[in-house]
């Protein structure tokens, strides 16, 4: 069953966070908190710790999943990001968007599409931009629930269906059920792929 931290995004306390990137360097699955919904997340560089969570979720593991990083130059990292994107992205992150670009080769091949694109967010929550932190890695970033079913938000719930599923559970209390929006791009245009929490006028604007 896994071990369950209780994190206030206000005063977040140090050594949970540094409890929780300890089962993450240790290949662990956790589930935490961000903006919108509650996340799946292990070590992206972590083959197997990806294939477990595919495995927790029921996923197809065509699918792909996007990861958090902690910032846009940790974002240029992963992505090929061009002037206009790094506009949109600098006035969006933090924030509850998904944004997918082109990858580059430090992206580990297991989430990339077979465009070669790759889903990537900056939350606007202190849990997961910390975790990546103390981590030194990004965090996978996949709803916590099992595939084709209702997202999970109550911390009792989390517990009782993932907990003996994963390593460790950050709960923060109820979130809401909203994931955040998935904005594409790759091309010379944004494209919004879902709509989901986070204001998209911006985007039609920029078109």
């Amino acid at each position: 069953m896994a071990q369950v931290l209780t994190v206030h995004p206000d005063r977040l306390k140090g050594r949970h966070i540094q409890r929780a990137a300890e089962v993450l360097r240790q290949g662990g699955v956790i589930v935490y908190p961000t903006d919108t919904i509650y996340g799946l997340g292990c070590d992206i560089t972590n083959k197997q710790a990806i294939e477990r969570v595919q495995r927790i979720k029921g996923r197809d593991h065509k699918k792909p999943m996007s990861f958090v990083c902690a910032d846009l130059t940790h974002i240029s990292d992963y992505a090929r990001v061009s002037n206009y994107a790094h506009r949109i992205l600098k006035q969006c992150l933090p924030g509850a968007y998904t944004f997918v670009l082109p990858a580059t080769r430090q992206t580990p091949r297991i989430l990339q599409t077979k465009q070669k694109t790759v889903g990537l967010r900056i939350p606007d929550h202190p849990v997961p931009l910390a975790l990546v932190r103390a981590l030194g890695q990004p965090i996978l970033s996949t709803s916590a629930n099992y595939a084709d079913q209702e997202v999970i938000t109550e911390p009792w719930a989390l517990e009782e269906e993932l907990g003996p599923q994963v390593d460790l559970i950050l709960e923060c209390g109820p979130l809401p059920v909203e994931a955040s929006s998935v904005v594409s791009l790759v091309g010379d245009q944004p494209e919004v792929l879902r709509e989901g929490k986070g204001d998209l006028s911006l985007f039609a604007e920029e078109a």
